[in-house]
Protein backbone atom coordinates (compact mmCIF):
# COMPACT_ATOMS: atom_id res chain seq x y z
CA UNK A 1 0.00 0.00 0.00
CA UNK A 2 1.18 3.61 -0.19
CA UNK A 3 0.16 6.36 2.38
CA UNK A 4 -1.02 9.07 1.19
CA UNK A 5 -1.48 12.53 2.62
CA UNK A 6 -4.41 14.42 1.60
CA UNK A 7 -4.81 18.40 2.29
CA UNK A 8 -7.89 21.02 2.30
CA UNK A 9 -6.01 24.36 2.64
CA UNK A 10 -8.23 27.20 3.06
CA UNK A 11 -7.72 30.78 4.34
CA UNK A 12 -8.58 30.40 7.80
CA UNK A 13 -8.26 26.63 7.83
CA UNK A 14 -6.25 23.29 7.17
CA UNK A 15 -7.97 20.09 7.23
CA UNK A 16 -5.74 17.01 6.17
CA UNK A 17 -6.12 13.04 6.37
CA UNK A 18 -3.36 11.10 6.52
CA UNK A 19 -3.98 7.09 5.17
CA UNK A 20 -1.10 4.95 6.31
CA UNK A 21 0.24 2.04 4.54
CA UNK A 22 -2.15 0.02 5.73
CA UNK A 23 -5.08 2.16 4.62
CA UNK A 24 -5.42 3.25 8.29
CA UNK A 25 -6.72 7.03 8.55
CA UNK A 26 -5.73 9.96 10.87
CA UNK A 27 -7.52 13.14 10.48
CA UNK A 28 -6.40 16.85 11.45
CA UNK A 29 -8.04 20.19 11.34
CA UNK A 30 -6.54 23.72 12.00
CA UNK A 31 -9.01 26.19 12.17
CA UNK A 32 -9.42 30.20 12.97
CA UNK A 33 -6.23 30.68 11.61
CA UNK A 34 -5.14 34.15 10.28
CA UNK A 35 -1.94 32.33 8.81
CA UNK A 36 -2.24 28.87 7.62
CA UNK A 37 1.86 28.33 7.97
CA UNK A 38 1.89 27.41 11.54
CA UNK A 39 -0.67 24.65 11.21
CA UNK A 40 1.51 22.91 8.49
CA UNK A 41 4.40 23.06 11.67
CA UNK A 42 1.80 21.28 13.68
CA UNK A 43 0.72 18.61 11.31
CA UNK A 44 4.35 17.88 10.99
CA UNK A 45 4.49 17.65 14.59
CA UNK A 46 1.32 15.49 14.72
CA UNK A 47 2.50 13.10 12.07
CA UNK A 48 4.87 12.38 14.66
CA UNK A 49 7.93 10.95 11.87
CA UNK A 50 5.32 8.96 9.77
CA UNK A 51 5.74 10.08 6.18
CA UNK A 52 3.84 10.44 3.20
CA UNK A 53 4.73 8.66 -0.50
CA UNK A 54 1.96 11.14 -1.91
CA UNK A 55 0.53 14.72 -0.96
CA UNK A 56 -3.06 14.78 -2.66
CA UNK A 57 -4.86 18.33 -2.58
CA UNK A 58 -8.00 19.48 -2.72
CA UNK A 59 -8.49 22.50 -5.65
CA UNK A 60 -11.47 24.61 -5.97
CA UNK A 61 -11.31 25.04 -9.56
CA UNK A 62 -9.06 23.50 -12.38
CA UNK A 63 -9.98 25.52 -14.83
CA UNK A 64 -11.20 23.99 -18.71
CA UNK A 65 -8.80 20.48 -17.56
CA UNK A 66 -11.51 17.86 -17.33
CA UNK A 67 -8.81 15.44 -15.37
CA UNK A 68 -9.84 14.95 -11.70
CA UNK A 69 -6.25 14.66 -11.16
CA UNK A 70 -2.89 16.35 -12.22
CA UNK A 71 0.85 15.62 -10.83
CA UNK A 72 2.30 18.85 -10.14
CA UNK A 73 5.17 20.05 -12.17
CA UNK A 74 6.33 23.50 -12.85
CA UNK A 75 4.21 24.04 -15.93
CA UNK A 76 0.98 23.08 -13.78
CA UNK A 77 2.23 25.04 -11.14
CA UNK A 78 2.88 27.89 -13.31
CA UNK A 79 -1.05 26.76 -14.83
CA UNK A 80 -2.62 26.98 -11.61
CA UNK A 81 -1.37 30.36 -10.73
CA UNK A 82 -3.35 31.62 -13.87
CA UNK A 83 -6.47 30.84 -12.85
CA UNK A 84 -6.97 32.49 -9.28
CA UNK A 85 -9.18 34.71 -10.79
CA UNK A 86 -11.72 31.89 -11.31
CA UNK A 87 -12.12 31.43 -7.65
CA UNK A 88 -10.22 33.97 -5.59
CA UNK A 89 -11.53 33.04 -2.37
CA UNK A 90 -10.39 30.03 -2.42
CA UNK A 91 -7.49 29.11 -4.83
CA UNK A 92 -5.14 31.10 -3.00
CA UNK A 93 -5.10 28.94 -0.27
CA UNK A 94 -5.29 26.09 -1.77
CA UNK A 95 -1.93 27.18 -3.89
CA UNK A 96 -0.50 28.33 -0.33
CA UNK A 97 -0.99 24.26 0.84
CA UNK A 98 0.89 23.13 -2.47
CA UNK A 99 3.51 25.33 -2.00
CA UNK A 100 4.78 24.57 1.39
CA UNK A 101 4.20 20.75 1.14
CA UNK A 102 6.45 21.03 -2.01
CA UNK A 103 8.92 22.43 0.39
CA UNK A 104 8.07 20.17 3.02
CA UNK A 105 7.20 16.83 1.71
CA UNK A 106 9.78 15.33 -1.22
CA UNK A 107 7.29 13.32 -3.04
CA UNK A 108 5.14 13.77 -5.76
CA UNK A 109 2.15 15.91 -5.40
CA UNK A 110 -1.53 15.87 -6.57
CA UNK A 111 -3.73 18.35 -7.02
CA UNK A 112 -7.37 17.08 -7.29
CA UNK A 113 -10.21 19.12 -9.12
CA UNK A 114 -13.48 19.97 -7.67
CA UNK A 115 -14.44 21.26 -11.06
CA UNK A 116 -13.44 18.06 -13.01
CA UNK A 117 -16.70 15.90 -11.71
CA UNK A 118 -18.61 18.04 -13.64
CA UNK A 119 -17.06 17.92 -17.32
CA UNK A 120 -19.53 15.28 -17.76
CA UNK A 121 -22.39 18.21 -17.73
CA UNK A 122 -24.43 18.31 -21.39
CA UNK A 123 -23.88 21.28 -23.33
CA UNK A 124 -27.05 22.67 -22.41
CA UNK A 125 -26.17 22.62 -18.65
CA UNK A 126 -22.72 24.17 -19.43
CA UNK A 127 -23.65 27.07 -21.30
CA UNK A 128 -24.61 30.28 -20.85
CA UNK A 129 -26.38 32.82 -22.07
CA UNK A 130 -24.00 35.19 -23.05
CA UNK A 131 -21.87 35.45 -26.55
CA UNK A 132 -19.52 32.96 -27.33
CA UNK A 133 -16.48 34.86 -27.64
CA UNK A 134 -16.26 35.98 -23.98
CA UNK A 135 -15.59 31.98 -23.25
CA UNK A 136 -17.41 32.00 -19.72
CA UNK A 137 -19.36 29.04 -19.07
CA UNK A 138 -20.70 26.89 -16.01
CA UNK A 139 -18.20 24.84 -14.36
CA UNK A 140 -19.69 23.68 -10.70
CA UNK A 141 -18.40 23.10 -7.79
CA UNK A 142 -17.78 20.44 -4.81
CA UNK A 143 -16.99 18.14 -7.01
CA UNK A 144 -15.13 15.58 -4.78
CA UNK A 145 -17.19 15.33 -2.71
CA UNK A 146 -20.02 14.54 -4.94
CA UNK A 147 -18.04 11.87 -6.44
CA UNK A 148 -17.78 10.46 -2.83
CA UNK A 149 -21.60 9.71 -2.32
CA UNK A 150 -21.65 8.89 -5.90
CA UNK A 151 -19.26 6.59 -4.77
CA UNK A 152 -21.45 5.45 -2.01
CA UNK A 153 -24.43 5.33 -3.63
CA UNK A 154 -23.86 1.82 -5.30
CA UNK A 155 -23.51 -0.06 -2.00
CA UNK A 156 -26.99 1.28 -0.85
CA UNK A 157 -28.99 1.60 -3.86
CA UNK A 158 -27.66 -1.17 -6.01
CA UNK A 159 -28.80 -0.62 -9.92
CA UNK A 160 -31.35 2.02 -8.77
CA UNK A 161 -27.87 4.63 -7.78
CA UNK A 162 -28.12 4.93 -11.58
CA UNK A 163 -31.47 6.54 -11.63
CA UNK A 164 -32.18 10.22 -11.09
CA UNK A 165 -30.47 11.92 -7.83
CA UNK A 166 -30.24 14.83 -6.22
CA UNK A 167 -27.32 15.68 -3.64
CA UNK A 168 -27.82 18.45 -1.96
CA UNK A 169 -24.37 19.37 -0.59
CA UNK A 170 -25.17 22.28 2.19
CA UNK A 171 -22.15 23.66 4.46
CA UNK A 172 -21.00 27.67 4.75
CA UNK A 173 -20.93 27.23 0.70
CA UNK A 174 -23.38 24.85 -1.14
CA UNK A 175 -24.43 23.64 -4.05
CA UNK A 176 -27.13 21.17 -5.29
CA UNK A 177 -25.92 18.43 -8.04
CA UNK A 178 -28.37 16.21 -10.15
CA UNK A 179 -27.23 13.14 -10.81
CA UNK A 180 -27.87 10.73 -13.83
CA UNK A 181 -26.31 7.70 -14.19
CA UNK A 182 -23.38 8.47 -11.46
CA UNK A 183 -22.58 11.59 -13.72
CA UNK A 184 -23.01 14.81 -13.17
CA UNK A 185 -25.67 16.09 -15.72
CA UNK A 186 -26.20 19.45 -13.82
CA UNK A 187 -25.66 21.98 -11.06
CA UNK A 188 -26.60 24.90 -9.41
CA UNK A 189 -22.67 26.49 -8.95
CA UNK A 190 -22.16 28.12 -12.00
CA UNK A 191 -18.59 30.01 -13.58
CA UNK A 192 -17.58 30.38 -10.12
CA UNK A 193 -18.06 28.89 -6.57
CA UNK A 194 -20.37 32.77 -5.61
CA UNK A 195 -23.36 31.07 -7.89
CA UNK A 196 -26.28 29.06 -7.38
CA UNK A 197 -28.49 29.04 -3.83
CA UNK A 198 -27.23 31.39 -0.83
CA UNK A 199 -24.60 30.57 1.33
CA UNK A 200 -23.09 31.56 4.53
CA UNK A 201 -21.71 34.75 3.27
CA UNK A 202 -22.03 34.18 -0.74
CA UNK A 203 -25.36 35.26 -1.96
CA UNK A 204 -26.02 32.90 -5.00
CA UNK A 205 -27.58 33.31 -8.24
CA UNK A 206 -28.56 37.55 -8.34
CA UNK A 207 -30.32 39.41 -11.14
CA UNK A 208 -27.75 40.65 -13.29
CA UNK A 209 -29.29 44.52 -13.14
CA UNK A 210 -28.79 44.16 -9.09
CA UNK A 211 -24.53 43.87 -10.07
CA UNK A 212 -24.77 46.08 -12.77
CA UNK A 213 -25.80 48.48 -9.69
CA UNK A 214 -23.68 47.49 -7.31
CA UNK A 215 -20.98 48.57 -9.47
CA UNK A 216 -22.06 51.75 -9.73
CA UNK A 217 -21.86 52.24 -5.92
CA UNK A 218 -18.74 50.17 -4.89
CA UNK A 219 -15.44 49.86 -6.13
CA UNK A 220 -14.66 46.82 -7.96
CA UNK A 221 -12.15 45.66 -4.46
CA UNK A 222 -15.46 46.85 -2.63
CA UNK A 223 -18.02 44.65 -4.96
CA UNK A 224 -15.47 41.38 -4.35
CA UNK A 225 -15.66 42.07 -0.85
CA UNK A 226 -19.21 42.15 -0.78
CA UNK A 227 -19.74 39.46 -3.26
CA UNK A 228 -17.72 36.77 -1.05
CA UNK A 229 -17.73 38.31 2.53
CA UNK A 230 -20.90 40.36 3.13
CA UNK A 231 -23.95 38.63 1.38
CA UNK A 232 -25.61 35.30 2.14
CA UNK A 233 -27.07 34.18 5.35
CA UNK A 234 -25.32 36.97 7.26
CA UNK A 235 -26.71 39.54 4.85
CA UNK A 236 -30.44 37.95 5.24
CA UNK A 237 -30.16 37.87 9.14
CA UNK A 238 -29.55 41.36 8.98
CA UNK A 239 -25.98 40.64 10.33
CA UNK A 240 -26.34 38.43 12.75
CA UNK A 241 -24.41 35.09 11.66
CA UNK A 242 -23.32 33.53 8.50
CA UNK A 243 -23.80 30.19 10.11
CA UNK A 244 -26.03 27.95 10.27
CA UNK A 245 -25.91 26.53 13.46
CA UNK A 246 -26.12 30.01 15.29
CA UNK A 247 -28.92 30.83 12.90
CA UNK A 248 -30.94 28.35 13.93
CA UNK A 249 -30.39 28.32 17.84
CA UNK A 250 -31.45 32.27 17.24
CA UNK A 251 -34.85 33.60 18.50
CA UNK A 252 -34.37 36.36 16.43
CA UNK A 253 -37.20 37.22 13.43
CA UNK A 254 -33.60 38.17 11.25
CA UNK A 255 -32.45 34.40 11.92
CA UNK A 256 -35.59 32.58 11.30
CA UNK A 257 -36.02 34.80 8.03
CA UNK A 258 -32.42 33.91 6.62
CA UNK A 259 -33.22 30.25 7.57
CA UNK A 260 -36.73 30.11 5.49
CA UNK A 261 -35.01 31.70 3.10
CA UNK A 262 -32.01 29.16 2.43
CA UNK A 263 -34.58 26.10 2.99
CA UNK A 264 -36.92 27.77 0.49
CA UNK A 265 -33.92 28.43 -2.05
CA UNK A 266 -33.23 24.60 -1.94
CA UNK A 267 -36.61 23.57 -2.50
CA UNK A 268 -36.43 25.58 -5.48
CA UNK A 269 -33.43 23.64 -6.79
CA UNK A 270 -34.60 20.36 -5.97
CA UNK A 271 -37.81 21.07 -7.61
CA UNK A 272 -36.05 22.85 -10.76
CA UNK A 273 -33.87 19.69 -11.42
CA UNK A 274 -37.42 17.42 -11.04
CA UNK A 275 -38.67 19.59 -14.06
CA UNK A 276 -35.50 19.68 -15.98
CA UNK A 277 -35.11 15.70 -15.51
CA UNK A 278 -38.75 14.62 -15.52
CA UNK A 279 -38.66 13.27 -12.22
CA UNK A 280 -36.51 12.37 -9.14
CA UNK A 281 -35.38 8.75 -7.80
CA UNK A 282 -33.67 9.72 -4.56
CA UNK A 283 -32.38 12.62 -2.20
CA UNK A 284 -29.02 12.74 -0.26
CA UNK A 285 -28.13 15.57 2.37
CA UNK A 286 -24.61 16.09 2.57
CA UNK A 287 -22.19 18.38 4.14
CA UNK A 288 -21.61 20.66 7.35
CA UNK A 289 -25.27 21.72 7.45
CA UNK A 290 -26.79 18.74 5.19
CA UNK A 291 -25.55 16.43 8.22
CA UNK A 292 -26.07 17.78 11.14
CA UNK A 293 -28.70 20.14 10.66
CA UNK A 294 -32.09 18.28 10.98
CA UNK A 295 -34.71 21.42 11.32
CA UNK A 296 -33.05 22.33 7.90
CA UNK A 297 -34.04 18.63 6.49
CA UNK A 298 -37.23 18.83 8.01
CA UNK A 299 -38.07 22.55 6.52
CA UNK A 300 -35.83 21.33 2.93
CA UNK A 301 -38.20 18.19 2.79
CA UNK A 302 -41.70 19.14 4.32
CA UNK A 303 -43.17 20.58 0.94
CA UNK A 304 -41.26 18.09 -1.16
CA UNK A 305 -44.09 15.52 -0.42
CA UNK A 306 -45.65 16.40 -4.04
CA UNK A 307 -42.19 14.91 -5.48
CA UNK A 308 -42.66 11.68 -3.17
CA UNK A 309 -40.27 12.97 -0.67
CA UNK A 310 -41.56 12.35 3.25
CA UNK A 311 -39.24 12.29 6.17
CA UNK A 312 -39.64 9.81 9.30
CA UNK A 313 -39.49 12.78 11.89
CA UNK A 314 -37.55 10.34 14.06
CA UNK A 315 -34.87 8.68 11.92
CA UNK A 316 -34.32 12.41 10.73
CA UNK A 317 -33.82 13.80 14.10
CA UNK A 318 -31.82 10.81 15.62
CA UNK A 319 -28.83 11.28 12.55
CA UNK A 320 -29.87 7.70 10.98
CA UNK A 321 -28.14 7.42 7.03
CA UNK A 322 -31.31 6.69 5.80
CA UNK A 323 -34.51 8.98 6.78
CA UNK A 324 -37.46 8.80 4.29
CA UNK A 325 -40.75 7.73 5.84
CA UNK A 326 -42.70 4.77 4.90
CA UNK A 327 -44.25 5.06 1.35
CA UNK A 328 -41.30 7.71 0.42
CA UNK A 329 -38.87 7.73 -1.82
CA UNK A 330 -35.26 7.43 -0.83
CA UNK A 331 -33.83 10.24 1.06
CA UNK A 332 -30.10 9.64 2.98
CA UNK A 333 -27.62 12.10 4.51
CA UNK A 334 -23.96 10.41 3.53
CA UNK A 335 -21.04 12.43 5.96
CA UNK A 336 -18.77 14.37 2.88
CA UNK A 337 -15.39 12.90 2.61
CA UNK A 338 -13.30 14.71 0.04
CA UNK A 339 -10.00 13.28 1.80
CA UNK A 340 -11.46 9.63 0.84
CA UNK A 341 -11.43 10.80 -2.95
CA UNK A 342 -8.50 12.64 -2.90
CA UNK A 343 -6.68 9.02 -1.94
CA UNK A 344 -8.86 7.19 -4.24
CA UNK A 345 -7.19 9.45 -6.79
CA UNK A 346 -3.50 9.83 -6.12
CA UNK A 347 -3.60 5.92 -5.83
CA UNK A 348 -4.81 5.92 -9.28
CA UNK A 349 -1.89 7.74 -10.54
CA UNK A 350 -0.17 4.63 -9.43
CA UNK A 351 -2.30 2.14 -11.68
Amino acid sequence: MTAVLSINCGSSSVKASFFDNDGQRRNFLYDHLHDPRPAFDRLMRDLSGHAPDMVGHRFVHGGEVAEAARLVDSAERARLGQIVHLAPLHLPGNLLGLDICMQRFFVPQIVCFDTAFHSTLPEVARRLPIPRQYGLRRFGFHGLNYAHVASELGGILGDAARKKIVIAHLGSGASLCLLEDLASADTTMGYTPAGGIPMGTRSGDLDPGVMLELAKRCSLAELSDLVFHKMGLLALSNGESNEMKDLLASGSADARFAVDYFCRQVRSAIGGFAAKSGGIDALVFTGGIGEHAPLVREAICGPLAFLGFVLDHGANHEGARSIGGNGSKPVFVIPADEEATIRRLCLARLS
